[in-house]
């Protein structure tokens, strides 16, 4: 989408309703004003848990220098009423996702229709969150490039009124290498750039083999991973398919950026320390504040 362009919604029933509930974020058109609440919006951070966009909110006031009054709180928008966590910070929305393709596209349908019953233009979608590495030091940020389906297909594939419907997986690639850009060879972490396979389980379409269930074998398991490792894919997760394909169709800038958790190809069950796994959740949002700080042209800034 080009600078500044409105946000596109591809459905004409949406222009005829009098009225649209965001069911699941708890706004609407007629309940709340959308345009002063989330008018201002440039960029939007999304990621699977509540609790951990309520640390990128803040993160990215910091980042910003934009002061929460002393006995105030960062207020989550949806009031314990909505499905998701949604904060607001400046120009940046800090919005959950849940677990999964399912609930990664619910969120997205609303939030497209918030953003464009709000006014919004040039908006930039980021999602950060965490992974399976496939070769990659535990930590380390990978910068999607493509996003596969477990068939390790560019396409994101549902099945609409009896039918199946392919949509592209489309990530922009110059937001991907200035992401990549605003790497440091400071960082205590690795950061590169691969493709991402995104699966609809944790368990067996990721090849685990420490489900409930598994009817292969290890050697079954190693095949697989190891062709996605040619073909370039480089982490695992449940959402990035999802997100590439929704925000291509409306249009939208998007990029992708998780910290590995595992490497994929040693073991399947994360053994790392809840003190590591907190600081590593950290490092994809260190890139993305670094990138929001840039295009708003505001200087580089030390953050921890």
């Amino acid at each position: 989408m080009a600078s500044g362009s409105p946000i596109h919604i591809p459905n004409p029933h949406v222009q005829g309703m009098t009225e649209d509930v965001l069911y699941h974020l708890a706004l609407g058109t007629n309940s709340h004003d959308l345009p002063s609440m989330f008018g201002d919006l440039k960029f939007v951070c999304v990621g699977g848990s509540p609790r951990r966009m309520e640390k990128v909110a803040l993160y990215m006031a910091d980042a910003l220098d934009i002061d929460i009054p002393t006995g105030m709180a960062l207020n989550n928008i949806g009031h314990g009423k909505a499905r998701y966590a949604i904060y607001k910070v400046g120009p940046v929305l800090a919005i959950s996702h849940g677990m999964g393709r399912p609930s990664m596209s619910i969120m997205m349908h609303e939030l497209f229709k918030l953003l464009h019953h709000a006014g919004c233009t040039g908006v930039t979608l980021f999602r950060v969150g965490t992974c399976g590495g496939l070769g990659l030091e535990p930590g380390s940020v990978v910068v999607t490039e493509e996003a596969l389906s477990p068939l390790l297909q560019p396409s994101y594939d549902q099945i609409i009124l009896g039918n199946v419907v392919s949509r592209p997986c489309v990530l922009d690639k110059d937001t991907a290498n200035d992401l990549m850009g605003c790497a440091s060879t400071e960082d205590e972490f690795a950061t590169v750039k691969g493709k991402t396979m995104s699966a609809d389980d944790f368990y067996e379409e990721q090849g685990r083999l420490d489900g409930a269930l598994c009817n292969y074998t290890e050697d079954d398991k190693m095949a697989y991973l190891k062709r996605a490792h040619d073909l370039g894919v480089r982490n695992i997760e449940m959402e990035a398919v999802c997100f590439a394909a929704l925000s291509h169709a409306v249009q939208l800038k998007g990029a992708v950026a998780c910290v590995t958790l595992v490497d994929r190809l040693k073991g399947d069950q994360i053994t790392s320390s809840a003190k590591d796994m907190e600081e590593w959740q950290m490092r994809p949002q260190k890139l993305v504040a670094r990138y929001i700080r840039k295009n708003l042209g505001l200087p580089p800034k030390d953050m921890p």
